[in-house]
């Protein structure tokens, strides 16, 4: 049987310790979750994010029952994956199960080998660097920018060794990675870029969006995502071999020549109709999704930023962030620690969440960076926080919040 990590908070002495955010605290509200369309504020939670089901997902999930087209055949998977592979900007796309499936099948296509090294954030969702270990390959951890809280592109070419196939930028919470330089330098080197966009949907860089601007993207339709499927993944490229590489492997690898006949160890990685047909129906209302969430950032930035020692999200001139979740850095002039803001809120009913634990101090993966230290990701380890993000938020609902984060100010100054 598999054993835990034995590594411990404590285990990470005094310092890293307390870059470690403490336990979720209890939501005081807690009558039931429903839609915040439909909150009543004084009694109902407000939960960091949800999915905005308000198209023709029930239409389209009613044609597949009634057509028995239920399982991982049926006309909305290709469907889907050639409407979210032309909002990508390329022309093919495989849809799979999840997020951290699209990362692994890519990889996989490689037939990578134990020596070979992926270069990858260490602030990310640990769902990167475990794809990489899927395969067997060395993970290279980097360190963050503090402007955009992105992979620092400066410090790439001191990474790359001559084991070095592939480079993952991680387009964080919706802001896409600085790709032309990044894309200069693994081009000289002959790389792969893999583009970690599970949180960008339709996010631009200098007019061009994530999952088109490397070799591949690969996005994650959870729940808490911009669209969603449920559970579910796409790769995009343009790439037509990687595209029909990753398409075998994701069924079982069954052979063209015959059936039950097979030329690599595939996975059983599948998309079904059914979750396609929600995925159809959410990519038809993507452009909305993304300007609520861009409007719903500009007036929470606008009110948070009359509140001295939060930070709010990055948008670099060149880019289009589309706000996957709205993330603030709270600092020393607040008044409070950014894990005391958390349980205040959650007072308040305001679900929130913490920022990524850097993959440097994950109890699994700590003893391989032994001694690494990545400074800007563990400072927005310390001080990050999400702030609710759904599409569904209206004006009202994020007054109430900057206002309760406003009280907390004023109670922690009055101390």
């Amino acid at each position: 049987m598999l054993q835990p990590s034995k590594i411990i908070v404590d285990d990470l002495g005094d310092e890293l310790a307390q870059i470690i955010p403490g336990k979720d605290p209890e939501l005081s509200v807690t009558i039931k979750r429903i839609p915040v369309s439909q909150l009543d504020l004084s009694s109902r939670i407000i939960p960091v994010c949800e999915p905005t089901l308000g198209g023709r997902e029930a239409e389209y999930l009613m044609d597949c029952v009634e057509s028995n087209w239920i399982s991982s055949a049926g006309k909305y998977i290709p469907q889907f994956e050639q409407r979210f592979a032309a909002e990508a900007g390329v022309k093919y796309g495989v849809a799979c199960l999840n997020g951290t499936i699209a990362i692994h099948l890519a990889l996989a296509a490689l037939d990578l080998q134990p020596d070979d090294e992926v270069i990858l954030p260490t602030f990310t969702m640990i769902a990167t660097i475990n794809a990489v270990t899927y395969v067997g390959a060395k993970p290279v951890l980097i360190d963050s920018e503090p402007n955009t809280w992105n992979m620092d592109v400066n410090q790439l070419a001191d990474k790359i060794t001559p084991r070095t196939k592939v480079i993952i930028p991680v387009h964080t919470y919706g802001h896409p990675v600085d790709m032309d330089p990044l894309m200069e330098l693994a081009n000289q080197h002959g790389i792969l870029v893999f583009e970690d966009a599970a949180e960008a949907h339709g996010a631009e860089y200098k007019g061009r969006r994530a999952g088109g601007l490397g070799h591949a993207g690969m996005f994650s339709f959870y729940a808490n995502k911009i669209i969603t499927t449920g559970e579910g993944g796409i790769i995009t490229t343009n790439d037509e071999k990687l595209a029909q590489l990753t398409e075998n492997l994701r069924d079982h690898a069954f052979s063209d020549e015959r059936h039950f006949w097979h030329q690599y160890v595939g996975f059983n990685y599948r998309m079904t109709n059914l979750q396609a047909a929600v995925g159809l129906a959410q990519v038809e209302q993507m452009p909305t999704f993304i300007e609520n969430r861009r409007q719903n950032a500009a007036l929470y930035s606008r009110l948070l930023s009359e509140i001295p020692g939060i930070i709010t999200p990055p948008e670099a001139e060149h880019v289009k962030n589309v706000f996957w979740m709205y993330s603030i850095l709270v600092n020393d002039e607040f008044g409070m620690t950014r894990d005391e803001l958390r349980a205040f809120l959650a007072k308040h009913g305001i679900e929130t969440r913490t920022f990524f634990i850097p993959m440097h101090l994950q109890p699994i993966y700590y003893k391989t960076f032994a001694g690494e230290r990545y400074p800007v990701s563990e400072m927005l380890c310390k001080r990050g926080l999400y702030l609710p993000s759904a599409s569904s938020l209206n004006e009202h609902h994020i007054r109430y919040i900057v206002d309760m984060v406003q009280q907390a100010h004023h109670e922690a100054m009055k101390e």
